[in-house]
């Protein structure tokens, strides 16, 4: 099927649910209603013309391995080189390195729909981003000027180079090496491996920040370094040089994503130079992580969408069975009770998936841009505290939408020239991308909830707190009920964690209640940006602004949320309270055959 870029349900998402009218103006002088509207549109049509139509021939072709070099697949080395010339790598970065300088919330909005109509495509610029926020970050003026450039105009792609065979998230235990050289640059050794995009013939280049050990670091976390080092090496006026030490020696076979090349690399004495300090690569390379996390979270709101999009329209022509309401038969399933609350549910979700992504997104700006230290200073416990969430959460409704919607499908959901399989194949691995989501959720508990002694989790109370008082306005009954008695529920649960962590005999308590915790608070904040998209549709209707049809769905898409999502807040908090010590009991005797 065809791809429509949810453009209306983004835009209003964004300035109605996520406030990111806030930042027009200081924060970001060139951002404005017309160039929202403008740069979602071109974003829209770029994904739906170009990158859309590659989604079904890069599954089924996937990117090619042969003689130490990866092909990438049929169609999309050109659709890059288009994406690279709009400009597509520039939108947030800043100016002086030939960005648009807007804000991150508008540049991950576009990007929905890049992952929408090719999640395989999207994943290569995502990366770029990601090692584009690190050089900005820690990047000497030099690296600025000789790779960031490069990277934010497209030119070149950049990957993140983490894992080895025997690491995985433990990243403390890596072994790759950089010795120092006598010119002051470093050379690499090691494997790595599951490499997104860590070769290809899209662009001249590919720019990999890797992490490694120095001669002399200390072992663990604390011995880690962050480097740089492109597939061919810079001559002395900036033009490429000499083939660089480094190859893929394979690509893996995948469940999904299977135009997205994850490669094997090698580094065999590689030329790298150092990024940051010396031994503080984790640090550093965290700032990647955090941006690709929130870039991760809205590839599951993507997924979402697409394989929403693929079962709304299956709903509508397949003919099966007699409809309860206009009583027609051989009525289209939509018609269906069951169905159609399947169909609800996917797009209440995923309404809720993002606009936790783009208000994630809109407090990480004002972070970055607010003058006030106390604002700054709030709107940054703001993000910390919703990136594991926003990761974490949009991930699991991208799996469960695209399960669904190969559900709505029935048996032809399990053909794959419906399209609802790949969806479900590809969405797959979100979840475990960038820190798996059970990494997230100790994350969440273990850092983010307590980093402030709680405060940026109280705040975010209160003014779920004043959203139901509002919400009286419009519903009486079980949609107020539910949001109140689930915002009650996160209340507790957040201070019961909180008194936890002050005991160290309670940690293995902590850690079996992270889960459950992050689920709830994504459940709740969900149906709580879902309220404020209700109350804001209200308002427009009440002064005569958009389609009052739309609007009203806004709000019927809330009590359907908070029908089907938030009246589980109470099994959520039994989960939070299970305790670690029957964890402990399920030992593997209990647990085999």
């Amino acid at each position: 099927m065809t791809y429509r870029a949810p453009l209306r349900d983004i835009a209003f998402t964004l300035r109605s649910v996520a406030d990111a009218d806030a930042l027009m103006g200081e924060s970001f002088p060139d951002f404005d209603a017309d160039v929202l509207n403008a740069v979602l549109e071109a974003a829209g049509q770029f994904s739906e013309g170009v990158l859309a139509p590659l989604n079904r021939v890069g599954d089924q072709k996937g990117a090619l391995y042969a003689n130490g070099a990866v092909t990438a697949a049929p169609g999309f080395a050109d659709a890059y080189r288009q994406f690279a010339e709009g400009g597509w790598t520039g939108l947030a970065a800043p100016a002086h390195v030939g960005g648009q300088a807007l804000p991150k919330a508008l540049e991950l909005a576009a990007y929905e729909t890049v992952h929408s109509a090719n999640m395989a495509f999207g994943l290569c610029p995502m990366l770029s981003l990601a090692a584009i926020e690190a050089l900005e970050a820690v990047g000497t003026d030099a690296q600025k000027q000789t790779w960031l450039t490069r990277l934010v105009s497209g030119e070149w792609t950049g990957a993140m180079v983490l894992t080895e065979p025997h690491a995985g998230t433990d990243l403390g235990s890596l072994t790759a090496t950089a010795t120092p050289n006598a010119d002051g640059t470093y050379a690499l050794n090691g494997q790595k491996i599951f490499i997104t995009w860590g070769d290809h013939d899209a662009t001249d280049n590919i720019v990999h920040m890797v992490l490694a050990r120095l001669p002399d670091a200390p072992p663990g976390p604390k011995g880690i370094s962050l480097f740089l080092a492109s597939k061919f090496l810079l001559n002395a006026d900036g033009s490429l040089g000499a083939r660089n030490a480094f190859r893929p020696v394979g690509i893996e076979h995948k469940l999904g994503i299977h135009a997205s090349p994850t490669c094997v690399m090698s580094y065999e004495g590689a030329t790298a130079e150092l990024v940051g300090r010396p031994n503080e690569g984790l640090a550093h390379m965290f700032v990647m992580m955090n941006a690709a996390r929130l870039a991760v979270g809205v590839e599951g709101v993507g997924i979402a969408e697409r394989a929403y999009q693929g079962a709304l329209a299956y709903a509508q022509e397949r003919r099966q069975g007699r409809s309860v309401w206009t009583g027609e038969t051989n009525a289209p399933i939509i018609d269906h009770p069951d169905v159609r609350r399947m169909l609800s549910v996917m797009k209440a979700k995923i309404a809720a998936a993002r606009a936790l992504c783009l208000s994630t997104a809109v407090a990480a700006d004002l972070a970055r841009t607010t003058i006030d230290e106390d604002l700054r200073r709030r709107w940054k416990g703001r993000e910390d505290l919703f990136v594991p969430i926003a990761k974490a959460w949009s991930t699991d409704v991208g799996c469960e939408v695209a399960s669904m919607g190969l559900q709505v499908h029935g048996g032809m959901g399990f053909i794959e020239e419906t399209g609802a399989a790949q969806h479900y194949r590809d969405a797959r691995i979100a979840p475990i991308y960038e820190g798996t989501n059970g990494v997230q959720a100790m994350d969440l508990v273990g850092r983010k909830l307590s980093q402030d002694g709680g405060a940026a989790a109280k705040a975010l109370i209160a003014e779920m707190k004043t959203t139901c008082g509002e919400l009286k306005r419009l519903y009486s009954g079980k949609p107020v009920e539910r949001f109140v008695n689930a915002v009650e529920a996160v209340e507790d649960a957040t201070l019961w964690l909180l008194d936890a962590k002050t005991d160290p005999a309670r940690a293995a308590d902590v850690l079996a209640a992270a889960d459950a915790y992050l689920k709830l608070l994504g459940d709740v904040v969900g149906g709580w940006l879902m309220a404020k998209g209700a109350l804001a549709a209200k308002a427009q209707m009440e002064t005569g602004v958009g389609d009052p049809a739309w609007l009203q769905g806004r709000m019927d898409l809330y009590e359907v949320y908070a029908a089907n999502v938030l009246g589980h807040a109470s099994s959520r908090l039994a989960a939070i309270g299970q305790g670690g010590a029957l964890l402990q009991r399920m030992t593997p005797d209990v647990l085999g055959a």
